[in-house]
């Protein structure tokens, strides 16, 4: 891992990381079990003269993963489940894909036919309802928002939530005529809003007589593993970023993330856990932030064409767009308070590259589509794994000529929780990348991550305030990472479970993760079902990590107590069962919630301020006691968070691992010394020969 620290403005072009080889995956097609035309086989009730007009949108033309997805559904639809959700990345066609399965469902009654697709945002509403009225010309499609009124009768509609909880407007819409409820951005589906619009379409609860819920997101998180079950029974699909683009149907993304030095350990948290706006803009929109940013974007993308910047608040984006101004380039900038017409003609010119900049706060999160976007610059820090992927996703559609997108994170203080890219991709905050390409952010040697479990928090937990450069004398620091592997689709790593959650759990088995506090610790464990606990379904979502017939196997989430006794000794209880699952995702969901409420965060928090403070010397002589690597280990080789991970690991069974690792990286060593030495004997130099 090698650190390059250069000043602003004369920073070369840095060599952007080889791609590592990863191999290629091929999702199940679930065609080839003979369902691309299910829904007429599929037993329904004989529907009416006018329910059974045709649906069907012969024009479209399907990518082989929507189809995938729509015949995913309709299984689940053939099990009995109701409550369904997909997730699918930004730029994956899911207004294609919703509007298809309208289609493809069934009248659930002689009367049971209409849709109703549930939106957040205007622009949205105004989307979707243009791309079924494109879909189904023969269907009534109306909008139900603000000043417009839908009758009630027509056959697919549009809603926004906040329009439909408003006063009465939900009574004309009769749950008994209604065969489909579509939820876009679902993510959001357990706020009070949508659990009230749900509700009265009965599909609050799962229900024989209920219309299909099917939810949709790029984003389907909860902070506490619990809230989404009360709206949605399955996800029955699933594609991230990483399948789009190993698959060629999403750009390529470049990472590059800068120290931005702005402090935000006073920032104020708001009721969702993010940062307060109010309190975040007064410690990024600064001068020497925004200049930093600026010269950043400078040193790193001035080639691109097309890129979107995310503000924090009104204030920060006139500042930072006049900023980017003084530096000669042409800004410009979008707000909810910016009138209809200048929005549409700015964002017009932006389409066609008409200037490269352009600067917005809060709208271009969700649903927007302007593929031609090459950067991506977050100058919005944030704690929300769910806003950082729908930033990053608006530089991810295909546009002719587009490479790739090169995302510039400015990373401020990271020890207060900031979600930045590494975090997203399982790293440690402080773990800056110089432009990795999203196929390369990959597992990191253990020696140079910054993430486990705490046995015992630091005693001196004040550090000095972030400096605040002089605007003629500011340092960026870049690393570029040389071993980088598959870390996505590797479900066992160490890393993958840190993109999960927001506990510092600890690898001490093949299939054993640990998370401790003073008072015990909590395991997950990969055991056989012999009981037969969880039935696997035929034809799995390929991506999950739910037991098959071919691998019968459970999650267990077990919980031991730790009790001093009077004479100072430790006693502690036998492993106590908390919960079982069907894949490792639903255990950790379990295993966090239960971890929330018995331990103290500060043992078990990944975001914990000590965690980032040098290894004390106790922990630096426990390590090199147990010789867990070739060498000595120093107090600035190490965080006082990573010397606790490895002594956690230690602790429980690690060091056989740790033995085996070191052998593999000195044989692999030796193996390097080799081929180096036979490149030598049969090179070919120019000059004198010698003798």
């Amino acid at each position: 891992m090698n650190v390059f620290r250069r000043r602003l403005g004369h920073i070369p072009i840095l060599t952007i990381i080889t791609r590592a080889n990863r191999p290629h995956w091929q999702p199940l097609a679930f065609h080839r079990h003979g369902r691309f035309n299910s829904t007429n086989s599929r037993p329904t009730t004989k529907p009416s003269t006018e329910s059974a007009r045709s649906f069907e949108s012969p024009k479209l033309v399907l990518r082989d993963y929507q189809e995938e997805c729509i015949q995913s559904v309709l299984r689940y639809l053939d099990e009995g489940q109701k409550r369904l959700g997909i997730s699918l990345a930004t730029g994956a066609g899911k207004t294609v894909i919703f509007t298809e399965l309208i289609g493809r469902i069934p009248s659930r009654n002689e009367i049971g036919d209409k849709t109703l697709i549930i939106v957040h945002r205007k622009e949205l509403v105004e989307q979707a309802a243009q791309h079924c009225r494109r879909a189904y010309p023969d269907r009534t499609v109306e909008i139900e928002m603000g000043h417009s009124h839908a009758s009630g009768a027509g056959d697919i509609i549009v809603a926004s939530v906040q329009t439909l909880t408003r006063g009465n407007r939900l009574a004309k819409f009769d749950p008994r005529r209604f065969k489909l409820v579509l939820v876009d951005e679902a993510h959001h589906i357990v706020a009070s809003s949508y659990r009230e619009v749900l509700k009265h379409f009965g599909a609050d609860e799962a229900s024989t007589d209920s219309p299909v819920l099917v939810g949709v997101s790029a984003t389907f998180s909860r902070s506490d593993g619990l809230k989404l079950g009360a709206a949605i029974d399955h996800i029955v699909y699933h594609k991230d970023y990483i399948d789009m683009i190993d698959d060629n149907w999403l750009a390529n993304a470049v990472f590059t993330t800068v120290r931005s030095e702005a402090n935000l350990s006073k920032v104020k948290k708001d009721s969702f856990g993010d940062f307060a706006i109010g309190s975040l803009s007064k410690a990024v929109n600064t001068e020497n932030v925004n200049n930093i940013t600026v010269r950043a974007w400078l040193a790193n993308a001035q080639d691109r064409k097309s890129t979107l910047v995310f503000c924090v608040d009104v204030a920060h984006t006139k500042a930072l767009t006049e900023t980017f101004r003084n530096y000669g380039i042409d800004a410009r900038y979008i707000t909810a308070k910016t009138p209809k017409d200048v929005r549409m003609e700015q964002l017009r010119a932006f389409r066609n590259r008409e200037y490269p900049v352009l600067m917005n706060c809060g709208l271009f999160t969700e649903g927007t589509d302007i593929p031609n976007i090459d950067c991506v610059l977050l100058a919005r820090p944030t704690r929300s794994r769910n806003l950082l992927i729908q930033m990053i996703g608006r530089g991810l559609r295909l546009y002719p000529g587009k490479e790739d997108c090169h995302i510039i994170d400015m990373v401020a203080t990271l020890n207060t929780g900031v979600l930045s890219t590494p975090t997203l991709f399982g790293l440690h905050p402080d773990e800056i990348l110089q432009k990795a390409k999203a196929k390369d952010l990959r597992d990191v040697p253990l020696e140079n991550t910054a993430t486990g479990t705490a046995t015992t928090p630091a005693e001196e937990e004040t550090e000095e305030p972030a400096p605040s450069p002089d605007d003629s004398d500011i340092n960026l620091t870049f690393t570029k990472y040389d071993t980088i592997y598959d870390l996505i689709a590797d479900l066992k790593s160490e890393k993958h479970i840190r993109s999960l959650s927001p506990h510092v759990w600890v690898r001490v088995g093949d299939d054993r993760y640990i998370l401790s506090d003073a008072s015990g610790w909590l395991t997950i464990d990969k055991e056989e079902d012999t009981g037969r606990a969880y039935r696997p379904q035929p034809n799995p979502d390929p991506t999950s990590t739910a037991n098959t017939p071919d691998d019968p196997y459970i999650f267990t989430v077990r919980h031991v107590a730790k009790f001093k006794n009077s004479d100072d000794s430790v006693t502690h209880t036998r492993p106590r069962l908390i919960a079982t699952a069907p894949d490792f995702e639903t255990a950790l969901r379990a295993a966090d919630t239960f971890a929330t409420s018995e331990f103290e965060e500060r043992y078990i928090s990944v975001f914990q301020t000590w965690r980032q403070l040098p290894a004390t010397e106790a922990q630096v002589r426990f390590l090199n006691k147990s010789k867990v690597r070739h060498g000595l280990i120093n107090r600035k080789h190490l965080t006082r968070g990573q010397a606790a991970d490895l002594i956690t690991k230690l602790k429980f069974g690690g060091k056989q691992r740790f033995a085996a690792r070191r052998a593999e990286r000195l044989a692999e060593l030796r193996r390097q010394e080799e081929v180096e030495e036979l490149r030598k004997q049969g090179a070919v130099r120019v000059g004198p020969v010698e003798s």
